[in-house]
């Protein structure tokens, strides 16, 4: 399934099933509601019921997408979880960590998958980064890699948006550089993890201007994402909503100096996952 938050208008958030170019209202389906973080645990048992909604469709031109999962309590980030980005890194001048190097974004820096991404004013070196991002479905602690899978709800595209001098520079830890307000658009909806084979073997792709940057495949981590659930849930107990970001591959903007100016049109796709697409504004 492909589930969505949406808006028509000045009206209310509301949930959707994506089919297609269309989307099909579940905002009145008994227990389903407007939060899909809320019906997160139950998405397996509510999936026939969820499947054969009919309730008002629309052309997805015609809705405005929101980030799918409503107030998470935590987004993760992994940094340099790609072989060749960690070698670019490093050439960069930033040391390659001997072990899993998890920071978090702000849960206030969340966007819609189409939302325009600001650039602030004190910075030069907003930079991009194609993730793919897991939505952990249950509450679960101390979870084996080999049964990580099973908590898992499923995925989102993600642009781990960094203003590189306050991460690298201007901040001992990675927050503050990843959690700008606008800086982590996430969509364009959940595809629940039936939908995808192997998370581990997806192609993803950004582009600036239609210039391609990022052009990789998951299978290039270096800790994959089940080895990532059972790190984390050594130490925290992860909720229904929570995001993870999974590392970006090679082709950032920091080697070379080629930042986002205002103008530029982010496009990030993965494969089976849709693709978000955000412009690059001023700060008001």
């Amino acid at each position: 399934m492909k589930l969505a938050r949406y808006h028509i208008g000045d009206g209310p958030a509301r949930l959707g099933r994506v089919d297609g170019d269309r989307i099909t209202d579940l905002s009145d389906v008994p227990g389903v509601g407007t939060s899909l973080r809320m019906i997160l645990p139950e998405l397996d048992s509510m999936r026939d019921v969820i499947l054969a909604a009919d309730g008002q469709s629309l052309p997805l031109d015609a809705v405005v997408l929101e980030a799918p999962i409503d107030a998470p309590q935590k987004y993760l980030g992994i940094g340099m979880n790609y072989k060749e980005h960690a070698e670019e890194a490093r050439a960069a001048g930033i040391p390659i960590p001997t072990s899993q190097l998890w920071f978090n974004k702000q849960v206030s820096c969340i966007g819609g998958p189409f939302d325009p991404i600001v650039k602030p004013d004190l910075s030069d070196q907003l930079d991009y980064e194609i993730e793919l991002a897991v939505v952990i479905g249950k509450k679960c602690k101390h979870v084996a890699a080999e049964s990580a899978r099973s908590v898992i709800a499923g995925y989102v595209v993600a642009n781990d948006v960094s203003v590189r001098d306050w991460l690298q520079k201007r901040s001992p830890t990675f927050t503050l550089g990843k959690s700008f307000d606008t800086h982590g658009p996430i969509g364009p909806w959940l595809t629940t993890d039936d939908e995808i084979e192997d998370p581990l073997s997806l192609g993803m792709r950004l582009t600036v201007n239609g210039e391609v940057r990022q052009d990789w495949r998951t299978e290039d981590m270096i800790y994959d994402i089940y080895e990532q659930i059972a790190y984390l849930t050594q130490v925290m107990t992860l909720m229904p909503g929570d995001i993870l970001a999974t590392g970006t591959p090679a082709g950032i903007g920091a080697p070379t100096g080629r930042f986002l100016r205002v103008g530029d049109i982010v496009c990030a796709e993965i494969d089976g996952l849709g693709a978000i697409e955000n412009r690059v504004i001023a700060e008001a």
